[in-house]
């Protein structure tokens, strides 16, 4: 009884950690909106990103659910968390968009993955029982979380080829570290194929990306130790 409570505690500290940390990722973009608030308008920013992580939100949040997946509650609201922040940010781009034909882009695009989640989510309900229903949303969810890879690999190779850390902040690349290794530990702990894989991937980013941060940094700072001092 007492191995199967520090189990069941080791598990909930997990999972509320990678809460936590997945918060302080959502709040990463809040900087761009301020500008984009104060500018009323988008500028060059792009919408896209948003689109997709709301869909990748929504998948999660549905494995995460008590019929698709038992004990994964947490995996939902994380998830859920997620999917109001992306929706609040794509409603300001809706907003502030800089023409019709943004705006439009905007809805068709939004229309698109909602009708993708609903298929995924009909598909799931009325193709397969347990346990393929599980089976069936995990790896659809596995694979929507690694393609959200994409886009941080996008900027390490930005980082390598301009040895400039500005597209790259430290404390967002230290919260997906973060993330990715409390899910991780909470996978594994569940013996969760669908969350440990995803997220142990999540955790070689985030550690690459602070060693990236880490080298650029030290590499610039003797830079500029060794410039010759102006009289």
């Amino acid at each position: 009884m007492d191995s199967l409570s520090l189990y069941e505690f080791s598990c909930l500290a997990a999972g509320f950690a990678g809460n936590l940390f997945a918060f302080a990722l959502f709040l990463s973009p809040v900087p761009t909106f301020k500008r984009i608030l104060k500018a009323k308008s988008t500028e060059q920013f792009d919408g896209l990103p948003y689109l997709l992580s709301l869909l990748n939100c929504f998948i999660c949040l549905w494995y995460g659910l008590p019929w698709v997946s038992d004990n994964r509650l947490l995996v939902a609201t994380v998830n859920g968390t997620g999917a109001a922040f992306q929706l609040a940010y794509i409603s300001l781009f809706f907003i502030y968009a800089d023409s019709r034909k943004t705006r439009l882009k905007i809805t068709g695009i939004l229309v698109l993955l909602v009708c993708a989640f609903a298929l995924v989510a009909l598909a799931s309900l009325t193709c397969f029982d347990q346990p393929m229903r599980q089976h069936f949303v995990g790896a659809v969810s596995m694979a929507s979380l690694i393609s959200m890879f994409a886009s941080p690999l996008a900027v390490m190779g930005v980082v390598i080829r301009t040895e400039c850390l500005e597209f790259m902040p430290f404390y967002l690349s230290l919260s997906t570290l973060l993330m990715s290794s409390s899910f991780a530990i909470y996978g594994f702990l569940l013996r969760d194929f669908y969350i440990y894989v995803p997220n142990g991937l999540g955790v070689v980013l985030g550690a690459t990306q602070l060693g990236l941060y880490a080298y650029y940094s030290r590499k610039w700072r003797c830079k500029d130790s060794s410039a010759p001092l102006l009289g």
